[in-house]
């Protein structure tokens, strides 16, 4: 224990400096926004009360958690179908765009006759396709599916066609040289390279799906077909339920910040023993 000590008081104060700042780093990455939620509350709670606002406008915090609470089988309820929709909208994109990437990254000319319509999907606002989606499908189920899957697939495609171009010219060469076929060239060295840009394109994917899901049941919502949680937001809304409306709020934020956490985690744990990046975080 002594020597160990004693090696700590050798760094010399530019080496401690530094070990000091990222101890703080670390510290504050956590305390600090806790810190700030912690006091937005307070206030909100202080705002509330000070000019007595009612709870149909704006409701308490612990009005919206005892809400939360009250309601808890009806919110969740609903919140398994939006993630539902969500998950499986996700795991669409993921073999769409994973696919028609592998194909672009194939073949130029696919590339250039098909990402055009895969810009326009992206461009387009999902509120004005929904109309053509309902005049077209009869499951309601597929036409959420098809809205979120929507918002989701660019993200992924863009980002694996890009990993996939991305490819290091004197590795492909060499694997030319050794008479690789198209195939080993894509196995063994484009889709590692294309790895953590699909990542980085899945932890996007991951929270518009979501929005996707959530903004397709809107759309839906309002003609009284869906049970998902923007059914339950539109349905408080017209009730002046406030307090259900904030509480069906904090779950859909705290779903997605779920799934970028799970995602990041996953990313993390894929990239962490090759890839720079991941490999500066365990330093």
């Amino acid at each position: 224990m002594t020597a160990i000590d004693d090696s700590a008081l050798k760094l010399d104060p530019e080496e401690a400096r530094r070990v000091r700042q990222e101890r703080l780093e670390r510290i504050g990455r956590w305390v600090l926004p806790l810190a700030i939620m912690i006091l937005a509350i307070w206030l909100w709670d202080r705002v509330c009360v000070w000019n007595e606002i009612p709870k149909y406008i704006l409701p308490r915090p612990g009005v919206v958690l005892q809400t939360l609470y009250d309601d808890a089988g009806l919110l969740f309820s609903s919140l398994l179908v939006t993630l539902r929709i969500t998950f499986l909208s996700l795991l669409l994109a993921v073999i769409g765009g994973v696919g028609l990437a592998v194909l672009f990254a194939q073949s130029k000319w696919v590339e250039m006759s098909f990402f055009p319509f895969a810009i326009v999907l992206q461009v387009t606002p999902i509120v004005a396709i929904f109309p053509l989606i309902n005049i077209y499908v009869d499951n309601q189920t597929v036409k959420l599916l098809l809205c979120a899957w929507i918002v989701a697939f660019f993200p992924i495609l863009s980002n694996t066609t890009l990993g996939l171009n991305s490819v290091d010219r004197n590795l492909r060469d060499m694997f030319k040289l050794n008479g690789a076929t198209r195939w080993q060239q894509l196995r063994y060295l484009r889709l590692p390279a294309a790895m953590p840009y699909f990542l980085g394109g899945l932890k996007i994917a991951g929270g518009l799906s979501l929005i996707g899901a959530v903004v397709a049941e809107f759309v839906a919502g309002a003609q009284g077909q869906s049970s998902g949680l923007a059914s339950r937001i539109i349905e408080a809304g017209y009730r002046l339920n406030a307090p259900r409306l904030f509480a069906a709020l904090i779950l859909i934020s705290l779903a997605g910040i779920l799934i970028f956490l799970v995602l990041s985690l996953v990313s993390h744990l894929i990239l962490r023993r090759w890839h720079e990046s991941a490999l500066k975080q365990e330093r």
